[in-house]
């Protein structure tokens, strides 16, 4: 039986991926080119990105793919960069007063640079008109026909003033003209008649004054409306001559500009408005006079704002178009804010307030996101589905989109939007937006999905070194001999865990080689070695590996119970792997099992007491579903099994555990011990194969840490799935401890081969007659089944013929169905 043991145990060639330091006809890095390849093997989204980044438009959007650390975003932003340097630059966009609807300013595009340009030309004709109006309007040109308006119109009053007085004073009244206005008074001896005069006089005679009164008030009337006419006509010159100086004097200013951007409509228009404005609001910009006396406050200056440019988007240094990454994508930060200023207790917002968001300095470009900053800000996210479908970007207040209503503000006018949205992340939020998100599909059309691993072929090994080579260079590391490029590719294979694969996880690989460089630092080494690669891999675990080690002190101390020597029955050595994120290690567990007839088939405690995943229960059915195929074909399967992970508090999920499991429970069932000295993994089908599990090495390790630490007597070792020796990458530790034959590895595919090696007798194949072979394993596992459905045939037989005690179920026999 030995020797056939020894058939299972793994050599120790199959251990571990060793590389050939001489296998890459290398001496080290300082002798390798620069890497031409950006990325490595990443064809895929290589091909994908550049792919989405040439389609045109909106909905033609990437969603780059991936796991943490395989280079997502050095990908994306290595491809976006070179594609951006080739491409034109996107225009400035500038707001600007919207005279016609100033709570509505107007967005105006202009050719990259041309936006700083404009705002200060019109900052300059501002200047120039503060300036050269109120010189205009003091000049002695102007006042002189000024004066000659005014005079023209004082003549022509005066002269409606003497025709007037003329006839007052023939119908012997008098014109009294004051500040109050004009009357007609009746007059005596060329003075204003008395009360007492007035009195005096007939009836006759005072209703002939009354009438001749009347008369020359509408007289009066008549010559007051006249004044009036020549009053407004005078006001009309008067702002005639001013329109006319001041277009002679500063028209050109403006027309100068039109000239200039007459290949620009919408700037045009601005300017004709622009024109139209400080024709109309001359006054502005004449001097203001001082208060008549010191108790009037001051007339305040005139607001010119409305004359500015507010350059939201500067592209004037821009080379090829613009690459934005948005590393907190707020709404406000998305799509610009519109800023208040504190006034007499009250907030004040215009369009010089209007700031872009990365939206708008992306627009043109390339907006890069990580997809889950994003979706943690589900108004960013919804408003940037709304601005790709509408193809514009437009500046609102958070709560109004939302529907909420709000204060009165500004609406700026939206900008039209033509930009490529890439989101970065890992799969599983792809995929989540795809089935949940109906837009997502229709916007985000392009995946770019990176793998994280690569086959380790000559090719990928020689890519390896040049990336070595280029972070060397880049961090200003001293180079790596070819022991350190050999230890490199040992660790790519160890991360990646499979021997025959390299990880893609390109950020370790930088982590590493950076703290290998200090380590040769710290020892004055002209080179990167292999010793000093180790001993960055060994620091870095020591960093995260304080839980392993308390967790391997509780095992010792004999508070966690997990035997390493003799054989018990129904109890085995089971092996899970703690995940802590940036480390993860393995942990031995007891698995026990206990049996007694019955038909509730296999219980698991874990998942009864709601400790265990849906994976570990499927495991445990199938399990089952094992014992009912191999043992119980033509009869009921009469068992009551319980299987519990012997002093664990926490979730249990997994299947990679059901075949230590399973074995526990048959050890049960035919009173054979188990090995203690050995543990196993491997999940189980229903046919009795042995699967591969994930994180063999981490197991395998975990469980010979313990032993050695207790002392290694040569007979403890693993037992692993068939299925996983590719991804054996066990450390050099354990590779020296199986080669010397103090522990040991073996490899099975069927769960027979396993209860050979852990009870140290064949199991038995089922014969022509239907039974196992005298001795062997399943022979008494099979015996055992037999004498419970015997036991409850007895059962029900003894409730159908006798009396039950009270005890005694009256329903029939539990144990068959009875």
């Amino acid at each position: 039986m030995e020797e056939r043991i020894k058939l299972f145990e793994v050599p120790v060639d199959k251990l571990r991926w060793t590389c050939d330091p001489e296998a890459l006809g290398l001496d080290g890095t300082a002798e390798l080119p620069e890497l031409k390849e950006e990325v490595i093997a990443q064809t895929r989204a290589v091909s994908s990105l550049k792919f989405g980044m040439k389609m045109s438009g909106n909905d033609y959007n990437i969603f780059v793919a991936g796991e943490p650390r395989t280079g997502l975003t050095y990908l994306t932003r290595t491809f976006l960069q070179e594609a951006a340097r080739s491409e034109s630059s996107p225009p400035d966009w500038c707001y600007v007063h919207n005279f016609r609807e100033p709570d509505q300013p107007r967005a105006i595009s202009l050719p990259k640079g041309q936006g700083q340009e404009l705002a200060k030309e019109m900052d300059e004709l501002l200047d120039d008109l503060k300036a050269k109006i109120p010189e205009i309007f003091e000049s002695d040109d102007y006042r002189h026909r000024r004066e000659d308006i005014v005079k023209k119109f004082t003549h022509e009053r005066n002269n409606i003033l003497s025709e007037l007085e003329k006839i007052v004073k023939e119908n012997g009244f008098i014109l009294n003209v004051s500040q109050a206005g004009m009357m007609i008074v009746p007059a005596q001896n060329g003075q204003p008649m008395t009360e007492e005069a007035l009195e005096g006089l007939s009836d006759e005679d005072k209703d002939k004054l009354k009438r001749l009164s009347e008369d020359l008030q509408e007289e009066m009337n008549q010559s007051v409306q006249k004044i009036k006419s020549l009053e407004k006509k005078l006001k009309e010159k008067l702002k005639d001559l001013d329109r006319r100086v001041a277009l002679h004097a500063v028209g050109y200013l403006i027309d100068d500009l039109q000239e200039k951007y007459a290949e620009h409509p919408s700037v045009l228009s601005y300017l004709k408005e622009v024109k139209t404005d400080v024709i109309k609001s001359l006054d502005d910009f004449k001097p203001k006079e001082a208060p008549q006396t010191p108790f009037l406050m001051p007339q305040p200056e005139s607001d010119f704002t409305r004359y500015k440019v507010n350059v939201l988007i500067d592209n004037s240094k821009l080379e090829g178009s613009p690459v934005v990454y948005e590393v907190n994508p707020t709404y406000a930060n998305l799509f610009g804010v519109m800023e208040r200023r504190a006034s007499f207790g009250a907030l004040f917002t215009d369009f010089t307030m209007i700031r872009g968001g990365s939206l708008h300095r992306a627009n043109g470009g390339y907006l890069v996101i990580q997809a889950l900053d994003l979706l943690q800000w589900l108004i960013s996210w919804e408003a940037l589905k709304r601005a790709l479908k509408n193809r514009k970007i437009t500046i609102e207040e958070p709560a109004e989109m939302l529907g909420f209503i709000t204060t009165k503000g500004i609406k700026p006018e939206p900008i039209p939007l033509k930009v490529k949205i890439i989101l970065i992340g890992e799969p599983y939020i792809y995929h989540l937006l795809y089935q949940r998100d109906e837009q997502f599909k229709k916007l985000f059309k392009v995946k770019a999905h990176l793998d994280d691993l690569v086959e380790r072929d000559r090719e990928e090994m020689l890519k390896y070194a040049a990336f070595a080579a280029r972070v060397v260079r880049e961090e200003g590391l001293r180079h790596l001999d070819k022991t350190g490029l050999a230890r490199l590719l040992e660790y790519g294979v160890e991360v990646a865990g499979r021997q025959k694969k390299l990880t893609l996880k390109m950020a370790l690989l930088r982590d590493i080689l950076r703290e290998a460089g200090f380590w040769a630092e710290e020892e004055s080494s002209d080179l990167i070695t292999r010793e000093h690669l180790e001993k960055a891999i060994r620091h870095k675990k020591f960093r995260s590996s304080l839980p392993e080690e308390k967790v391997q002190e509780f095992i010792l101390d004999g508070y966690v119970n997990v035997d390493t020597v003799g054989a018990k029955v129904g109890q085995m050595n089971g092996l899970s792997v703690y995940d802590l994120g940036d480390y993860s290690f393995g942990r031995p567990s007891r698995i026990t099992a206990s049996i007694s007839l019955g038909r509730q088939g296999v219980v698991a405690i874990d998942r009864e007491s709601k400790l265990s995943g849906n994976i570990h229960t499927k495991g445990v059915l199938i399990m089952e579903g094992y014992l009912k195929g191999r043992y119980a074909i033509d009869r009921p399967l009469s068992l009551s099994a319980s299987l519990v992970f012997e002093q664990s508090y926490g979730m249990v999920d997994g299947d990679s555990a059901s075949g230590a499991e399973l074995f526990a429970l048959l050890s049960r069932l035919a009173d054979v011990p188990l090995k203690q000295n050995l543990a196993a993994t491997g999940a189980v089908s229903q046919q009795g194969e042995v699967q591969p599990v994930g994180g063999v090495n981490q197991k395998i390790e975990g469980f010979f840490d313990l032993c050695e630490a207790r002392g290694l007597n040569g007979d403890q070792g693993v037992i692993i799935p068939s299925g996983n020796l590719p991804d054996l990458m066990l450390k050099t530790e354990v590779v020296e401890a199986i080669k010397a034959g103090v522990f040991h590895v073996y490899a099975v595919s069927h769960v027979d081969q396993a209860l050979e090696i852990l009870t140290g007798r064949p199991a038995g194949e089922r014969g022509e007659d239907g039974t196992f072979p005298e001795g062997t394993f399943n022979r008494l596992v099979d015996q055992k089944l037999q004498d419970f459905l015997e036991k409850a045939r007895k059962f029900m037989k003894e409730g159908e013929e006798g009396p039950r005690s009270s005890a005694e179920d009256p329903g029939g026999c539990d144990a068959c169905g009875g």
